[in-house]
């Protein structure tokens, strides 16, 4: 099984970033649940003045069921079409924040989508500040009450290689969300740099 160690130092909050940008399009939320996708996705379409989405509650809306009920009504694979389609629908929009399944970036079709029109965010989380999040919820239909770590763990081995294809790689810890999105913002503020100079401005945030 791949090493991915457990955090043991919590990072203080950065300074303030001095770079205000535009993203030049959609960001998306990729990671495992408990990783913060919908509290961080939510803080940092406010910073950005954009708009925010959960693919999941989409996909839930147009289906008419739960993510976990969706392929046993509907029949194998239905849950990946359901992702595709509804993630294909808002990437089609304006730019915005899209929080995604933990699942949506495994499906190949789904993962060369968001890779080609969006900027996507991987939020990596180690087991122990997963299971400090999931741990006794009953809304995480993927897990099983007292078997979260063995679950997590072989999600940790068999989607984390796949995540890493992600534009931009954030560690986060059981911190404040705000602690967080100042990182993510610093982390995607390179990347456009680098990617997109025309929408990196120079000014106070």
């Amino acid at each position: 099984m791949a090493d991915y160690p457990e955090s043991s130092i919590v990072p203080t909050r950065p300074a303030t970033p001095l770079v205000s940008f535009m993203p030049p399009k959609s960001v998306v939320l990729i990671g495992l649940m408990g990783c913060g996708k919908t509290s961080i996705g939510k803080k940092l379409a406010k910073r950005f003045d954009l708009s925010f989405c959960d693919s999941d509650q989409e996909v839930e809306e147009a289906s008419g069921c739960s993510i976990g009920d969706i392929n046993s009504i509907f029949g194998e694979g239905a849950l990946e079409s359901g992702e595709y389609k509804v993630i294909s629908r808002l990437l089609n929009q304006p730019v915005q924040v899209i929080a995604t399944g933990c699942l949506s970036f495994t499906y190949e079709k789904t993962k060369n989508l968001i890779k080609e029109k969006s900027i996507s965010v991987w939020l990596k989380a180690d087991i122990k500040t997963l299971l400090l999040r999931v741990t006794g919820r009953k809304d995480r239909p993927l897990l099983e009450a007292g078997k979260e770590e063995e679950i997590l763990l072989k999600m940790i081995e068999q989607y984390y290689p796949t995540f890493e294809e992600a534009n931009v790689c954030i560690q986060t810890y059981d911190e404040p969300a705000n602690v967080t999105v100042d990182r993510v913002i610093i982390a995607m503020s390179e990347f456009i740099k680098s990617r997109y100079p025309d929408y990196h401005v120079l000014k106070s945030v």
